[in-house]
């Protein structure tokens, strides 16, 4: 577990008792503070057991408490608490923040940081693997993988290797990454931000929060991700930029296909060089990693038809890559909608045989395909759309589930919805 050693006396208040919330409490009482918590589930509240600096109980009064820590989904612009801790000058954090808090209680270290619209999860576990790879210690957390508090800590040399949303930076003051990386910027999440320049200005905050000499990888694929480069000309020695390159040869990446994967690929042997490692690891590391489950992850092949999950691919600027990277698709499609186009998709849709409209968006996706694509069914469900595509699909086609939508509609997650695809597909006879 990991902790700080100015935790000691200090009072906090945790909202959400989740995965990083939970783990969160467990590290804030090991290091020795003292924490009140709430989360809406009782089962979750009623999880821990008792201690003697732990109170569960609803966040009523914040007055005294040195930080707020809330999960990444708690909205910072509307939520009530939120705007009570502020009006009380109670910082309101996360976990990404204690953990910059402690490290200066690890052994000496480095710390990556990712964050972009698409791409995040692929190149953190690209890295993280690259590292291993190279025979360096190294973990992965932030948006990616187990809590980063409740993980063991890191030998001396180690690097941990961070995914971390716009919500993650957002609750972060101090996080001084060795590498800084932005892949990508897109329009996202804009309910919690002032328009688009907002989102762009919470991603730049991790360049913001570098101290000089500290290494800056931006890609340099779309306008809003060349201006932030712009931005930071100044540390022309310590900043890199990936130029987007249709002649890089990834024949031998079988995991890494597809121009998005190019950038991801470009990025993670870009962090690889700033922390040292040698060519022939970073080259070895490309050639042995395998796909994140959700992201471009083959789950079988029946009958000469390819059947990929991915789920992950939340909105239509990560779908787009996925429709480009085969050739004959039965696409299936929607979920809860965070717009009201695919028009990031449109350069693709010469790939698409078929389309299978799924929750809340199909009707919507069902209009906007049906003069687009030779066949178009709103097929409501994603076992009805799995069944129909296998039953539709000819040797050499792919399957794909790649849903340009949020889950929320008819799952959990991103991650109960990928399963959901896998169940499908093997309960086909």
């Amino acid at each position: 577990m990991i902790v700080a050693s100015n935790w000691v006396g200090k009072t906090f208040a945790v909202l959400g008792l989740a995965r990083s919330g939970a783990a969160t409490v467990s590290a804030l009482l090991e290091g020795g503070a003292s924490v009140m918590a709430w989360d809406s589930d009782p089962a979750k509240c009623e999880a821990f057991a008792a201690h003697d600096r732990l109170r569960i109980s609803p966040l009523d009064d914040l007055s005294g408490m040195d930080a707020l820590i809330v999960s990444p989904g708690v909205p910072l612009n509307t939520h009530p608490l939120a705007a009570a801790a502020r009006a009380l000058g109670v910082p309101v954090i996360g976990d990404i923040e204690l953990f910059a808090q402690a490290r200066h209680d690890l052994p000496p270290h480095k710390v990556v940081g990712i964050t972009g619209t698409n791409g995040k999860s692929t190149t953190t576990a690209l890295v993280h693997h690259i590292l291993k790879t190279a025979g360096v210690p190294t973990l992965m957390g932030g948006n990616i993988g187990l809590p980063i508090l409740g993980q063991a800590p890191l030998p001396e040399g180690g690097v941990y290797v961070l995914e971390l949303s716009s919500y993650q930076i957002d609750l972060t003051e101090s996080l001084d990454c060795d590498v800084a990386v932005l892949l990508n910027l897109t329009p996202d999440h804009l309910d919690r931000y002032d328009g688009f320049a907002g989102y762009a200005a919470s991603k730049a905050r991790l360049f913001a929060m570098q101290s000089a000499g500290h290494v800056a990888v931006v890609g340099m694929g779309d306008e809003a991700s060349a201006n932030i480069a712009q931005g930071l000309a100044g540390r022309a020695d310590d900043l890199a930029t990936i130029m987007p390159d249709a002649t890089l040869d990834q024949s031998r990446w079988p995991a890494l296909q597809g121009p998005h994967n190019a950038q991801n690929a470009q990025a993670a042997i870009a962090v690889a060089r700033a922390l040292g490692i040698g060519e022939d690891a970073i080259s070895a590391g490309l050639a042995s990693y395998a796909s994140l489950p959700h992201r471009m992850q083959h789950v079988a092949t029946r009958n000469g038809v390819a059947f990929v999950n991915d789920s992950k691919a939340t909105n239509p600027e990560s779908t787009a890559p996925a429709l480009a990277a085969f050739p004959r698709v039965h696409w299936i499609v929607g979920g809860k909608r965070k717009g009201d186009d695919l028009d990031a998709c449109a350069a693709h849709l010469d790939h698409v045989v078929a389309a299978y409209t799924i929750g809340e968006a199909a009707p919507l996706f069902f209009n906007l395909l049906k003069d687009k694509v030779p066949v178009v069914e709103q097929s409501g469900t994603l076992a009805a759309a799995v069944a129909h595509a296998a039953a539709a699909a000819l040797p050499g086609d792919t399957v794909l589930l790649s849903p340009a939508c949020a889950s929320f509609d008819q799952f959990r997650d991103y991650e109960a919805r990928g399963d959901a695809f896998r169940a499908a597909v093997e309960a086909l006879a």
